[in-house]
């Protein structure tokens, strides 16, 4: 007598085919960006406006007001391994609503401070918060969710970011002073609690505990236990990715790029606001039109990223950030100021989303998040020394130029860095579990 078969056909409706507005991965990413709209405007590329406002009232220099920017990516590095190790453990969900309580919890006791001390314990808070419902955590979903348009996914995302600092003259900046920068403050940990928290339940660590597969193709028959088939892909241990080359030469291209990035954040409105004598409405009105081109760059380096080499485009990037800020540290005129935004802008659009989905494409999706984790300790120290260094410099010689100039020369190096960051060869124990689940 034949025994029956112990698996038998799925009743559930398969997934739609990959591209489709269905597949929740693309959920994700919407999520995602909204979170990231969140904490842009209202706290990363706020920043360069708060500076502006508590120079004025507490007469604090630009190092101490630096170093906030510095506590905050400093934490991010430091926790950064035990925040990829907690998303690979726990799941996405979990770390970002905590992570978005903490940086409600922050504004509030921000908007109460009176002396460095308190604005540096509030700014740890709000900075553990951004952390944890930040970069790595929505960067981390969303590539376990996409193989194939994992560039695209990624640009997505940061648009999110990017919308932040478009609308920012007319939401944090005009509400800064309207009705000051402590009622913004603590009105903006309102909000994150009343809209981030819930925006978090939509994330999802893996598609295929929802029964999908990324990039929404046609799901595979499950094994005779009920498990997932194995994937085929190439993975990397966390041990096997830092003895690989590529590994640190991807994390010292990001670091160089952060550089620029964050000192652009902290001190370009300053910058024109001093140097050139723009209104604080004016000056943010540039950054407003820096992250509109980031949106576009973001969007060409989605499509670029996906059919030609992640690797040589941030090379090319990187190249155009160090004349973008030569631009900016020797610009006279409008016509400079302008040259800046677009080059830079885009510059920054194409390449951000290229460093996760590259370390993602070289070391595979199952410990990406202990990677990229142990991948910021390096990469933070661009964020902590780009800001830090100019405003050292600015509090010594009275002009940003000297540091402007500094950091395009360590942008200049980060495209070295890049042409050296070589696709590694797969580790035997890895070819060895993709050929045995084939």
């Amino acid at each position: 007598m034949s025994q029956p078969d112990p698996t038998p056909p799925s009743t559930e409706r398969p997934p739609r085919p990959f591209g489709r507005r269905g597949f929740y991965g693309w959920w994700i990413v919407g999520a995602g960006a909204v979170m990231q709209l969140l904490q842009g405007t209202l706290l990363g590329q706020a920043y360069g406006a708060y500076v502006v406002v508590l120079h004025r009232e507490f007469g604090w220099s630009r190092t101490l007001l630096s170093g906030a920017s510095a506590v905050r990516d400093m934490e991010s590095g430091i926790f950064g391994p035990v925040q990829g190790w907690l998303l690979d453990r726990v799941g996405p969900r979990l770390v970002a609503r905590v992570g978005m309580i903490l940086l409600a919890v922050g504004f509030m006791l921000f908007s109460q401070v009176h002396t460095p001390v308190t604005f540096y314990a509030a700014f740890l808070v709000m900075s553990l918060g951004a952390s944890m419902m930040g970069y790595l955590t929505l960067t981390h979903t969303v590539v376990q969710w996409f193989e194939r348009r994992r560039s695209t996914a990624l640009s997505l995302l940061s648009l999110g970011g990017a919308l932040g600092g478009v609308i920012l003259p007319v939401t944090t900046v005009l509400a800064l002073e309207t009705f000051g920068w402590r009622a913004t403050a603590f009105t903006s940990g309102v909000i994150v609690l009343l809209v981030g928290v819930p925006i978090t339940q939509m994330l999802r660590a893996d598609p295929a505990a929802m029964g999908l597969r990324p990039d929404g193709a046609p799901a595979e028959p499950l094994n005779a236990d009920g498990s997932a088939p194995a994937s085929l892909s190439i993975d990397f241990t966390l041990r096997e990715a830092l003895h690989a080359p590529s590994f640190w030469w991807v994390s010292l291209g990001h670091a160089s790029a952060l550089f620029i990035v964050g000192a652009v954040n902290v001190h370009m409105v300053s910058h024109l606001n001093e140097t050139l004598g723009y209104s604080l409405g004016r000056a943010a009105g540039v950054y407003s039109a820096v992250t509109m081109m980031f949106m576009v760059g973001t969007l060409v380096g989605g499509w670029v990223g996906d059919r030609a080499s992640k690797r040589w485009l941030a090379f090319g990037c990187m190249g155009m950030h160090a004349v973008g800020m030569l631009l900016l540290s020797h610009a006279t005129g409008t016509l400079m100021v302008a040259a800046f935004v677009v080059i830079h802008g885009s510059a920054w659009g194409m390449r951000g989303p290229q460093m996760a989905a590259l370390r993602a494409d070289y070391f595979g999706r199952a410990a990406f998040g202990k990677i990229m984790g142990i991948s910021n300790i390096v990469v933070i120290v661009g964020s902590i020394s780009g800001p830090l260094l100019a405003g050292i410099i600015y509090d010594h010689t009275g002009t940003y130029q000297v540091g402007f100039d500094l950091l395009a020369l360590f942008a200049a190096l980060g495209s070295g860095f890049f042409a050296l960051a070589k696709r590694p060869r797969p580790p035997t124990s890895a070819v060895r579990a993709a050929v045995e689940a084939s």
